[in-house]
């Protein structure tokens, strides 16, 4: 029989095993920031420069950015360019936000189902924590998207697949300037906050309910309404 030596690990190597581990199971978001330096040092409770190895090392790998003065940033497994292609290309061809919702009435329908299968009382704390913000956003009548992309990319966190997160949070990235152009030319007129709303918490009941079809037939009607409404935007901005 034979052995090989064993070799104690690095300090900063095993801190960024930790960091890795933490970014791959989802608790860390793209865009998202890590803890500072100095906050990473007292949680570890080892030396300011082995954080700092650590940080490079996750940085070299591509999975975070640092920027001076601003942090260190989670960065998306599935497309780590800076510029987002796809972003452009709904800013010069809207119709293209049509397509995007189509891909998104797919893979949301199944994130749902599967955060209704998977998630913990964590997690549906989270979700039941965001559809409050958005109860006294909509009775103050102040606006919902940052809330509504919050909760989705809270779903795609509950259900414990990394991909998933990234992948929606890229999109959600890729929409935003086009979602926001809905938000107040087409959901601030009439009671469409409110179905939204009420879509909303559908979805988050069945997803407590762990009742998997109820929650995925619940966001699927939900972006069937959305579809609708992104469409009038396009007509509305076209005429």
């Amino acid at each position: 029989m034979t052995f090989k030596p064993v070799k104690p690990k690095k300090i900063s190597t095993q801190i960024a095993e930790q960091i890795r581990e933490s970014i791959l199971r989802g608790e860390f978001s793209p865009g998202e920031k890590l803890p500072p330096e100095r906050k990473l040092t007292q949680m570890f409770g080892v030396s300011r420069p082995s954080v700092r190895e650590a940080l490079n090392m996750l940085a070299s790998s591509g999975l975070v950015v640092s920027y001076q003065g601003g942090g260190t940033v989670v960065q998306s497994l599935i497309d780590t360019e800076q510029d987002n292609a796809l972003g452009e290309l709904i800013r010069t061809r809207r119709a293209c936000a049509l397509e995007v919702i189509e891909v998104r009435k797919g893979m949301e329908a199944l994130t749902a189902y599967y955060a209704a299968q998977r998630a913990t009382p964590e997690d549906i704390a989270r979700m039941e924590e965001v559809l409050s913000r958005m109860d006294v956003q909509l009775k103050n009548k102040k606006p919902l998207e940052d809330l509504d992309a919050k909760l989705h990319l809270q779903i795609a966190r509950a259900t414990h697949n990394v991909i998933w997160l990234h992948l929606m949070q890229g999109i959600f990235d890729a929409m935003k300037e086009f979602q926001r152009g809905v938000w107040h030319n087409v959901y601030s007129q009439g009671d469409d906050t409110r179905h939204l709303f009420d879509h909303h918490r559908r979805i988050v009941t069945a997803i407590g309910d762990h009742n998997a079809d109820a929650a995925r037939k619940a966001m699927t009607e939900h972006l069937d309404f959305a579809e609708k409404r992104c469409t009038d935007y396009i007509a509305f901005n076209s005429s």
